[in-house]
C-alpha cells in the first residue's frame, strides 16, 4: 500500500483523482450496506447506474424474470421499483438468484464515477474486517470515498473509512498522509467507543429516521457481520472470487 487519501463525497473528487488506484466505496446510510446485504443474502449481482434513463436501457436488455429494479430518491424507493434502499428489504426470500439494477442519491453516483479506478470496492461498517484484509494486500494508492448526501460531508461515511484507515495503520497515521485521511482517522479516533451513538444523531440518520423505518441505521451499524467483499467488474457488483453467498 503505498498511501491512502479520502474523499468527503461523491461530488468531492474529479475522476482522474482516481486512475490506476483501488477505490473503496463507502455509503454507510446506505446503498453500499444494502449492496452487502443482497449479495449476502443470495442476489447474483447489482448493476449499479447514475440515472434514470441508463435503468431503462439495461432493463430492456435483461430477461425480465432474472433482475427486479432496486433504488430510491430522496431516501423514498422510486415508484414502480421493486425495492427501495432499505437492507432490511433484501432478504434471501425476496432476491435470491436475482440481478438487481440498483439506483440510489448518493451511493451509486460515487460507484460510477469512480470508473477509472483500477479496481472498485464496496465498503461498510457490515464488513469492515473483509475491506481492511484486502486493503492490507494491495501496493497501489488507495482512495476511500465517501458517497455523503447531496454533495456534502455524512459523518457516518467518514467515520467509517476513518475506522478503515485507523485499521490499515494500526491507529499510528503518518505524518505525511494526506489531509483528507487525517481527517478521517481523527473523527475516528475520537468519537471510537460511540460510534452507533454519533450516528444515530447525524443528519443523515435524522432524515431517515422521518421518513423510512428507523431500525435501517441500527442495522448498519453493525460491525463485521457480513464477511465479504464486493466488487465492481464489467459494470455488476458481485462477490470477490473466493467468497459464497451466506458466508459469515
Amino acid at each position: 500500500m503505498k498511501g491512502i487519501d479520502v474523499y468527503t463525497s461523491a461530488q468531492s473528487f474529479k475522476e482522474e483523482d482516481v486512475r490506476d488506484k483501488t477505490a473503496v466505496i463507502i455509503d454507510v446510510l446506505r446503498a453500499t450496506t444494502t449492496i452487502i446485504t443482497a449479495l449476502h443474502n443470495g442476489a447474483t449481482g447489482l448493476i449499479p447506474v447514475g440515472d434514470m434513463d441508463e435503468v431503462n436501457k439495461i432493463a430492456q436488455q435483461l430477461d425480465s424474470t432474472k433482475y427486479m429494479l432496486c433504488g430510491e430518491k430522496d431516501g423514498v424507493k422510486i415508484e414502480g421499483y421493486d425495492l427501495g434502499n432499505s437492507p432490511l428489504e433484501y432478504t434471501p426470500e425476496s432476491i435470491d438468484g436475482k440481478t438487481l439494477i440498483f439506483k440510489t442519491s448518493n451511493g451509486t453516483q460515487a460507484i460510477t464515477r469512480a470508473q477509472k479506478a483500477s479496481e472498485i470496492l464496496i465498503g461498510a461498517f457490515l464488513n469492515m474486517q473483509s475491506v481492511v484484509e484486502a486493503l492490507r494486500q494491495r501496493d497501489n494508492e488507495i482512495v476511500l470515498i465517501c458517497a455523503g448526501w447531496r454533495g456534502r460531508l455524512a459523518i457516518e461515511d467518514m467515520l467509517c473509512a476513518g475506522q478503515i484507515v485507523y485499521e490499515l495503520y494500526d491507529g499510528q497515521l503518518p505524518d505525511k498522509a494526506p489531509d483528507g485521511a487525517k481527517i478521517a482517522f481523527s473523527l475516528y479516533e475520537k468519537y471510537a467507543d460511540r460510534v452507533e451513538g454519533v450516528i444515530n444523531s447525524s443528519n443523515h440518520a435524522v432524515r431517515l429516521q422521518e421518513t423510512v423505518n428507523g431500525e435501517d441505521v441500527q442495522y448498519s451499524c453493525r460491525l463485521n457481520s457480513i464477511n465479504i467483499l464486493p466488487v465492481l467488474n464489467d459494470r455488476i457488483i458481485t462477490i470477490s472470487h473466493g467468497q459464497k453467498a451466506n458466508e459469515k
